[in-house]
C-alpha cells in the first residue's frame, strides 16, 4: 500500500513550480510583503554603490516594470537614486519581461554566467542604466553576514556557499538531472 509521507505533496509542488507547469499562488498581501522587502533589499545593494545611484538619480521619476508569469514589480526612481514601489496606475517607462519559463531556466542561464532572457520595451538610455547595474552592482553578502556574525563566521558560511554553487553548477552543466527530465 503507498504511504505517502507528509512531504510528498510540499515536493511535488516544488517540482510542478520548477518546470513551470504549475504557478505558486500567493494572497496579495503576502505578494505585496515580498515587493516591500526587495525593494528594501535592492535600496541597501544600491547604497553600497555610490556610482549607481549617481546613474539613477538621472532618471528620477522613471518607472520600471519588471515582471515574470504572474508576478510584476513596479518600481519608481526616487531623486536620491534609489528605488520604491510605483503607483498602480501609473505608465512604466521601462518593461523588462523575463522570458524564461521556469524558475529551473532561468537558475541554468545564471548558474552558466549568463543573463536571463529578457523582452525590453521602452525608454532606451533607461534601459542601458539597468543594463549597467545588471552588469556592476554586486551584493557584498560576506560584508553585510560579518556584521552581524563577525568576521570568520561570515567567511566560513561565504564559503560554504561558494563550494554550493560550485556543486550546483557542474550540476547544471551535466542537464540537472531529476528535475529537468522528470515528467
Amino acid at each position: 500500500m503507498d504511504n505517502p509521507s507528509a512531504f510528498s505533496a510540499p515536493l511535488n509542488d516544488l517540482q510542478h513550480i520548477l518546470r513551470g507547469t504549475r504557478a505558486a499562488p500567493l494572497p496579495p498581501w503576502a505578494v505585496q510583503e515580498v515587493q516591500h522587502r526587495l525593494v528594501l533589499l535592492l535600496n541597501h545593494v544600491l547604497q553600497q554603490e555610490p556610482q549607481a545611484m549617481q546613474r539613477l538619480k538621472q532618471h528620477k521619476g522613471q518607472r520600471v516594470l519588471a515582471r515574470w508569469q504572474a508576478y510584476s514589480l513596479f518600481l519608481a526612481i526616487t531623486p536620491a537614486g534609489l528605488l520604491d514601489l510605483a503607483e498602480a496606475a501609473a505608465r512604466p517607462d521601462l518593461s523588462i519581461v523575463l522570458a524564461d519559463a521556469t524558475p529551473l531556466e532561468m537558475v541554468r542561464s545564471l548558474m552558466q554566467g549568463d543573463k536571463p532572457s529578457v523582452h525590453i520595451e521602452g525608454d532606451v538610455q533607461l534601459a542601458a542604466e539597468v543594463n549597467w547595474l545588471a552588469d556592476h552592482v554586486r551584493w557584498d553578502l560576506e560584508e553585510d553576514l560579518s556584521r552581524v556574525l563577525g568576521d570568520v563566521p561570515a567567511h566560513m558560511l561565504t564559503l560554504a556557499a561558494r563550494s554550493a554553487l560550485t556543486v550546483l553548477r557542474s550540476f547544471v552543466a551535466r542537464g540537472a538531472g531529476a528535475f529537468g527530465s522528470a515528467r
